[in-house]
This record gives structure tokens, C-alpha cells and sequence, in this order.
């Protein structure tokens, strides 16, 4: 089935929370699940300094064996999928994305598949990095004005897995849904 299933976060939320619960849905299992939330629309209101806050707590991830201690971020399944991730990332980059953080092997592990926590902004819906399951550790961010435009930014996709929306108001959330 695959995915690229999305996280809708509105302008009436706790900013911390929401960031942490993104986080999770993205980097849990490294991104290497079908349910992964990795492509996050965002209320513009709150957009920049979510991202912000996104990009701090990413940089915090412990990536490493995860038979070490505090671990939260072990490597990806194989060599090839390393390789695919990183292609991704590099495809966004060259088709006009940037890369806030993240994409490249951490500095401090020189074997083994892993990839530091990625978040990718400017993104637009004709990117692969939109388009393709990464299945990955990959995060890409859309902001949103409206209500319809994340809808229709959310089933935007040929994949049809879970979502997510995080907002103060539970009647939108129950519509949405």
C-alpha cells in the first residue's frame, strides 16, 4: 500500500505538543512504517515557529546503535534503502527544496545505515520528495491558509493510509476526519 500520509496542524494548538507528536508520527520506527505522518501541513500562523521548534528538537533526536542507551533513532533497514533515502534528499534539493536539517549520515557513526532526522520545507505537490514514499526519516512541510487547501493537500497523494489532525477544536477534527 504504501504512504505518504499526512499530519494537519492547525493555528489553535499547543505549539510544544504538536511539535512533539510530529516528531513521533515522522522519526518513530525511522519513518520505516506505512502509517509514517510525513508530510506535514501546517497553518501558516504558526508555521515558522513551529518549524523552528521542529528543527531544535530534531537536532536533539539521539541517533545511534539501538542497543545504546537514550537511542531514538536507530539506522535504516539496509544499504539499499539508505542509498534511496539519500536520493530522495538529494532529489528535493535539486528540483528547489530545502533541506533544514538532517539527510546526511551523523557525524559521530561511520558504519552502518543511519540518517540524521530530515525536515524539508519549500516543497511543492510536483516534487517527488511529495509524491514517493520515502520510508524514511524524511519529513516534508506544506504550509496551509485554509481549511479546504489542507484537505485537498492531505488527499493529495495515490496512497491511501492514516492521517492526522491536531487542532484545539474537536468538531473540526470529527469533520475532517
Amino acid at each position: 500500500l504504501g504512504g505518504k500520509s499526512p499530519i494537519v496542524v492547525f493555528d489553535d494548538v499547543d505549539i510544544d505538543k504538536a511539535v512533539e507528536w510530529t516528531l513521533f508520527g515522522c522519526f518513530w520506527t525511522n519513518g520505516q512504517i506505512c502509517s509514517a505522518t510525513s508530510r506535514l501541513l501546517i497553518h501558516k500562523n504558526i508555521a515558522k515557529e513551529f518549524v523552528d521548534r521542529m528543527v531544535a528538537w530534531s537536532k536533539n533526536i539521539k541517533v545511534s546503535d539501538p542497543l545504546e542507551e537514550g537511542c531514538r533513532l536507530g539506522p535504516v533497514v539496509s544499504e539499499g534503502q539508505y542509498e534511496k533515502i539519500k536520493k530522495f534528499v538529494a532529489n528535493a534539493k535539486s528540483e528547489g527544496a530545502t533541506i533544514l536539517t538532517g539527510g546526511v549520515r551523523p557525524k559521530h557513526l561511520e558504519k552502518g545505515f543511519f540518517i540524521e532526522p530530515t525536515i524539508i520545507t519549500d516543497i511543492n505537490t510536483s516534487m517527488e520528495i511529495w509524491r514517493e514514499e520515502v520510508f524514511g526519516p524524511v519529513l516534508c512541510v506544506k504550509e496551509f491558509s485554509t481549511e479546504e487547501e489542507a484537505i485537498e493537500l492531505a488527499n493529495d497523494t495515490h496512497y491511501g493510509l492514516p492521517g492526522a489532525i491536531i487542532s484545539g477544536d474537536r468538531e473540526r477534527c470529527q469533520k475532517i476526519i
